[in-house]
C-alpha cells in the first residue's frame, strides 16, 4: 500500500477562502446554491452587523432577507433550514457572522423564483453563483423572471472546495465514523458480516483476503493507519435497537456508536457522494483530485423505487419504512440457492445472494410488507454503492472513504450498512468516514467562488 500523503491542517484550503480582502467582496447578501436533481441545498451567510451596507433601501431590503430566512424554520411546504447545522461566528472577507443552510425540492424552484422576486433580490445582487444540473436547467427562468444571472461552476470542485473549508472551521465535530461499542452485550456473530450485507463478491478464508473468487489472497487493503483510531478485530457486534422489537440481530442494523475523527490530514481519500446518482473522486491534495467512477443507482433510484413499490411520497417516509422492514422476506439469501453456507468461499447462509429474489414467487410477493420491500430496496442501493467504493479505494490504493451527500440525511441505517461493509471486507483496512453537512458542501463551495467575484462592474 503506497504511503498517504500527509500534509498539514493550514494545506486543507486555500487562504482565500476566508481571507478575502473586504474591499473586493461583491455585493450581499452572500449566497451559494447546489441545483441537484432531487434536492436544491442553499448556504446563506448572516452577516451580524449590516451597518456598513450603502444605501438606505439596499439595508432595508438585506434586513427583509435576512429575516425571512433566519426568522423561519420551514418555507412553504418543502424548505427546511437546517438549525442543528449552522455555523456561528464565521469570518467571511472583513464580515462575521452565520452560516444557514436550507434545502427544498428542486421540484419547488418556481417557488424559490417567486420569492426571489418579491423580496427584490435583484436590487441587491446581479449573479448567484450556483452549480448543479439546475443551475443550467433554470438559468434562463433567473434571468428573465428575476433579473438574476447564474455564474455556473463545477460541481465536483465546488464539492471538494466546501468539504475543505467546512471541516477546517468545524473540525471538532465535522468528521466522524461508526465503531463498535466496547461493552456492548449485544450478540456478536462469530466475525461473520450481517445478512443485510450482499458479499457475494468477496470471500474469505483464515487470513487471507481474496476479491472476486480469485484463489489469491489481497493483501492491498493491509496497512498500520489509524491503529489507535480503530481496532481490526473481526468480532462484529449486531443491534437490536431501531429496527424493532421483532426483528432478531441477524436482521438489524448494527449495534456501532458515533465517534469523532480527526480530518485535518487526510490525504489520499476517496469522495462517495451519493445525491439523485453517486460520483467517487480521489482527492490527493486540496487541488489534486479526479473523478473515478460513478453509478445511476444512489438516492434517487432508492427513493423512486420505494414510490413505486410502496406508495410512499418522501425520503423521510421511505426511510422510515425501511427502518421497520425485513429484507429477508424480499431477498434470496445464499441457504436458499445452496440449502446452508456456501463452505467453499465461507459464505454464511443468511447473506443474499440475489436482491428481490424472492419476489418471483407469488406468495412471497403477497406477504411482504410496504416496510420489506423499502428495507431491500434501501439494502440493495446501499450495498451496490458500498461495493463500488471498495473497489475504488483497492484500485487507487487509498484507506479512507469518505461518504458524502444528501442519501446519508436521516439514514442512520445506510450509514451503519457502509461502515460495516467497508471495515469487514477489508480487515479495517478500510475506514468509511461521514460528514455532518452531507449534501451542503457544494453550495458552500459555490459561496466561495461568489466571493471571489467582486463588485460587479
Amino acid at each position: 500500500m503506497a504511503d498517504l500523503v500527509s500534509l498539514p491542517c493550514d494545506s486543507l484550503s486555500s487562504s482565500s477562502d476566508s481571507d478575502v480582502e473586504a474591499e473586493t467582496l461583491p455585493s450581499m447578501p452572500y449566497f451559494g446554491m447546489d441545483i441537484g436533481g432531487t434536492l436544491t441545498k442553499l448556504v446563506y451567510f448572516e452577516p451580524l452587523d449590516v451597518s456598513e451596507v450603502e444605501g438606505p433601501e439596499e439595508k432595508e431590503t438585506l434586513r427583509t432577507i435576512r429575516k425571512y430566512l433566519t426568522g423561519n424554520v420551514a418555507y412553504g411546504k418543502t424548505g427546511i433550514r437546517d438549525v442543528h447545522l449552522e455555523m456561528r461566528n464565521q469570518k467571511l472577507g472583513g464580515c462575521r457572522g452565520t452560516l444557514h443552510f436550507i434545502r427544498f425540492p428542486t421540484s419547488e424552484m418556481q417557488a424559490f423564483i417567486d420569492l426571489a422576486r418579491a423580496k427584490n433580490f435583484s436590487s441587491l445582487a446581479s449573479a448567484i453563483c450556483a452549480t448543479g444540473g439546475g443551475a443550467f436547467k433554470f438559468e434562463k427562468d433567473f434571468q428573465e423572471q428575476v433579473n438574476l444571472q447564474l455564474h455556473k461552476y463545477d460541481e465536483l470542485d465546488c464539492l471538494i472546495r466546501g468539504i475543505h473549508f467546512i471541516d477546517r472551521h468545524n473540525y471538532n465535530v465535522e468528521c466522524y465514523y461508526w465503531a463498535k461499542p466496547p461493552d456492548s452485550n449485544s450478540q456478536t456473530v462469530d466475525g461473520q458480516p450481517s445478512s443485510n450485507l450482499n458479499h457475494s463478491h468477496c470471500s474469505q478464508s483464515g487470513k487471507n483476503h481474496y476479491v472476486n473468487g480469485s484463489s489469491q489472497p489481497d493483501h492491498s487493503g493491509t496497512s498500520q493507519l489509524d491503529q489507535s483510531n480503530f481496532n481490526g478485530s473481526q468480532q462484529y457486534i449486531l443491534e437490536k435497537d431501531h429496527l424493532g422489537d421483532d426483528c432478531d440481530s441477524s436482521h438489524s442494523g448494527l449495534d456501532w456508536v458515533k465517534k469523532p475523527f480527526d480530518f485535518r490530514n487526510p490525504y489520499p481519500y476517496l469522495v462517495v457522494n451519493v445525491g439523485s446518482g453517486v460520483s467517487i473522486l480521489a482527492v490527493y491534495s486540496p487541488t489534486n483530485y479526479k473523478r473515478v467512477s460513478g453509478t445511476s443507482l444512489g438516492g434517487g433510484t432508492f427513493l423512486g423505487l420505494c414510490c413505486l413499490l410502496t406508495g410512499c411520497e418522501t425520503f423521510e417516509e421511505a426511510v422510515d419504512l425501511a427502518s421497520r422492514g425485513d429484507n429477508h422476506k424480499v431477498d434470496r439469501l445464499v441457504q436458499d440457492i445452496y440449502g446452508g453456507d456456501y463452505r467453499r468461499f465461507n459464505l454464511k447462509g443468511d447473506l443474499v445472494a440475489s436482491s428481490f429474489g424472492h419476489m418471483m414467487s407469488k406468495q412471497r410477493r403477497e406477504e411482504a410488507t410496504r416496510e420489506d420491500l423499502a428495507k431491500a430496496t434501501l439494502v440493495t442501493i446501499t450495498n451496490n454503492i458500498g461495493s463500488i467504493a471498495r473497489m475504488c479505494a483497492a484500485t487507487e490504493k487509498i484507506e479512507r472513504v469518505v461518504f458524502v451527500g444528501n442519501f446519508l440525511r436521516v439514514n442512520t441505517i445506510s450509514m451503519k450498512l457502509l461502515a460495516y461493509a467497508m471495515d469487514y471486507w477489508s480487515y479495517g483496512a478500510l475506514k468509511a468516514l461521514f460528514l455532518e453537512h452531507e449534501g451542503y458542501f457544494g453550495a458552500m463551495g459555490c459561496l466561495m467562488e461568489y466571493l471571489k467575484l467582486g463588485h460587479p462592474s
